[in-house]
């Protein structure tokens, strides 16, 4: 179906996930919906039950609807219960990427407002420097580690993770009722909550789906994180479509093969550095043995389509979205063009401006705004932050902070982005909260995060650090000051100690200037210098 099928078959109410798991339940039944590997496999009827039990655990600890719940979960069954809890509630679930640590995962915390977190054991360690209470948390329910519970204190309520509640009725929820807030990195600034609306979530799944030809039968593998929207989305690819969703633990090069031979997965989904690192690997006999016939692949440079396909036997999906946006740009098989991705999709419209909003010819680079026709097809905005929500839909588009080039012919290329972000294995990261986190080391005056670009066609992360008058720091001390307090993946792998940041004359930071003059023969590399961080 394209999305345009999918959107005359399900009426709008149908777009909130309650609704959508009825009818789907009732539509596709005993039929395997979402399976975790060494965990359980949920029909699609199985999967009303879940989401009805587990909201009334949700309401036994005195959640409502409206009220947010913080996720640190990792690829397990407990994500999706809690989710499909929340969204049967009529609650709000706010995945969190369960690297994130310090300073900004307390502004995660205190920015949403959840009275209750569910954590898994393995992710306690993030919470050492968060008083619980400060920030409003009420309950933690622990996944997992069950016998750590009575020994623990966290300063509020700490409950083993409940095995389920009294069954409730679906809530009325509408489709234009935040189902999620996900947190995406700030750029000048701290973390923004998106809010995602049931409708927002139902339209990337459709729009997914209709790019790769989804159909019932379907088995879809994906080792993606579900704290972020493109395995969201997957999971609603599986329930529009009746096929069946395959949740990995975590990508791995070695280990990508065996699981989709094992799984007899059809589909899967990649990012950008993924497809050289397979491709870096010596070929093997499973590199055909599986029966995927394609996967989502947004990122992937145009010089790695062709020798990924002859070598593993299918194509990669090319295409563009955001967390606040949809899936708006992209080419099915055939009709992509090398090094492009691909065209507005039907329900969107695309603009390329200039920084008066202006609309620039085809062939020069501007900023990429955007719009959706169908309602709650993007998301509402920050959550808590008006001022940036209204900075980012200025003049009734979303400005995307890319940079791109639309060429005569319809298709867009990505240039750059305009946005003071990085991005390293799949990660937005924040450069002001690697700096944040740089600058509070005493004995540093300033500093600066910035991109570099790495073998695998992504960022590295490199900082040029200012010492304040006389005072002494090695880089390997600084990155032992930073790592407890950052993502694993936002830790700086390059760091230089410089004598003053280049500024304009009204003192910001160029860090076009620290970016083209790159790694050094000074630069300090934490990997040459077998420093690990994860």
């Amino acid at each position: 179906m394209t999305a345009t099928d999918f959107g005359q078959r399900f009426a709008f109410a149908d777009r909130a996930l309650p609704r959508l798991l009825e009818r789907q339940a009732a539509h596709h039944g005993k039929a395997a919906f979402v399976s975790f590997p060494d965990g359980p496999t949920w029909s699609f009827d199985a999967a009303t039950g879940i989401a009805a039990t587990y909201a009334g655990a949700l309401a036994a600890v005195g959640v409502a609807a409206g009220d947010r719940v913080a996720l640190i979960v990792s690829n397990r069954a407990e994500f999706l219960q809690a989710f499909f809890g929340c969204a049967w509630l009529g609650a709000v679930a706010v995945p969190i990427n369960t690297a994130s640590r310090g300073l900004q995962l307390r502004h995660i915390l205190e920015n949403c407002g959840a009275r209750l977190l569910v954590i898994e054991a393995a992710f306690l360690p993030a919470l050492d420097t968060i008083a619980l209470r400060d920030v409003g948390v009420e309950t933690v329910w622990l996944v997992g580690g069950k016998d750590e519970a009575p020994r623990l204190d966290l300063g509020c309520d700490l409950r083993a993770w409940p095995g389920g509640g009294d069954p409730r009725p679906a809530a009325a929820v509408k489709p234009g009722d935040t189902a999620a807030i996900i947190y995406t990195s700030g750029t000048t600034g701290p973390s923004k909550g998106v809010c995602c609306p049931h409708a927002n979530l139902f339209w990337w799944g459709a729009n997914t789906a209709d790019l790769l030809s989804l159909q019932a039968g379907d088995r879809l593998y994906t080792t993606l994180p579900l704290f972020h929207v493109n395995a969201l989305n997957t999971v609603y690819q599986a329930l529009l479509t009746g096929s069946t969703v395959i949740v990995g633990r975590r990508f791995s090069v070695s280990g990508l093969w065996p699981a989709l031979v094992e799984s007899q997965a059809t589909v899967t989904y990649l990012l950008g550095a993924m497809a050289p690192m397979l491709l870096s690997r010596p070929p093997t006999p499973l590199d055909r043995a599986h029966k995927v016939r394609i996967a989502l692949g947004p990122g992937v440079p145009a010089q790695f389509h062709v020798p990924f396909q002859e070598r593993f036997g299918f194509g990669l999906v090319e295409g563009y979205g955001s967390t606040e946006t949809n899936f708006v740009i992209g080419a099915k098989p055939g009709e992509a063009r090398p090094g492009t991705m691909g065209t507005v999709r039907p329900g969107f419209a695309a603009r390329v401006v200039d920084a008066d909003d202006t609309e620039v010819a085809d062939g020069e680079a501007g900023e990429l705004v955007l719009r959706a026709d169908e309602p709650f097809a993007f998301s509402t905005g920050y959550y808590r932050m008006a001022e940036k929500t209204v900075e980012a839909w200025r003049n009734l588009w979303f400005h995307t902070g890319d940079r791109v080039v639309r060429d005569a012919d319809g298709f867009f290329r990505f240039v750059d982005r305009l946005k003071d972000a990085i991005r390293r294995r799949g990660e937005n990261i924040s450069s002001f909260e690697v700096e944040q986190v740089l600058s509070a080391h005493p004995a540093v005056a300033a500093a600066a995060a910035y991109p570099v670009r790495s073998d695998l066609a992504e960022d590295e992360v490199m900082a040029a650090v200012v010492l304040k008058d006389g005072a002494s720091l090695g880089a390997a001390e600084l990155i032992s000051f930073a790592a407890p307090n950052l993502p694993y993946y936002a830790v700086p792998r390059y760091l230089d100690f410089v004598e003053a940041l280049p500024t304009t004359e009204n003192g910001k930071v160029q860090k076009f200037k620290l970016s083209e003059r790159g790694v050094t023969p000074t630069t300090f590399d934490r990997e040459a210098a077998g420093i690990k961080v994860r």
